[in-house]
């Protein structure tokens, strides 16, 4: 049950955002037991967003998972998730946050797992 958010200052096309989606889709496998499948992804793009006072291309990915997953697996996310958007969207990875969010309660079809 992950659902990852990116948020970002660059404006994205449909195809694009399609891209992503798909790409994320196969990123989020590096947590054990995360598949597509159960994914839902938010791709929130011309934000007003600034890092380190500048309004360059920027992302801040917030990513929520039921259960937890280790640091290898986290970090394996990360470097997943900053390629694609490097690679989609021209956003320079020191210009990329990603946060987890960990959880024993996730609610979905009118109750919580």
């Amino acid at each position: 049950m992950p659902f990852i958010n990116v948020k970002t200052n660059n404006q994205i096309s449909a195809d694009q955002a399609d891209q992503i989606k798909s790409q994320l889709g196969q990123a989020i496998t590096a947590i054990p037991g995360k598949s597509e499948s159960w994914l839902m992804v938010c791709i929130e793009d011309g934000k007003k967003l600034y890092f380190k006072g500048s309004d360059e291309p920027a992302a801040m990915v917030s990513v929520s998972i039921y259960g937890s997953a280790s640091s290898n697996a986290l970090d394996t996310l990360t470097a997943h998730i900053t390629g694609i958007l490097t690679d989609s969207l021209g956003i320079s990875s020191d210009r990329i946050y990603v946060s987890y969010a960990a959880t024993n309660d996730w609610g979905w079809n009118g109750g919580n797992f």
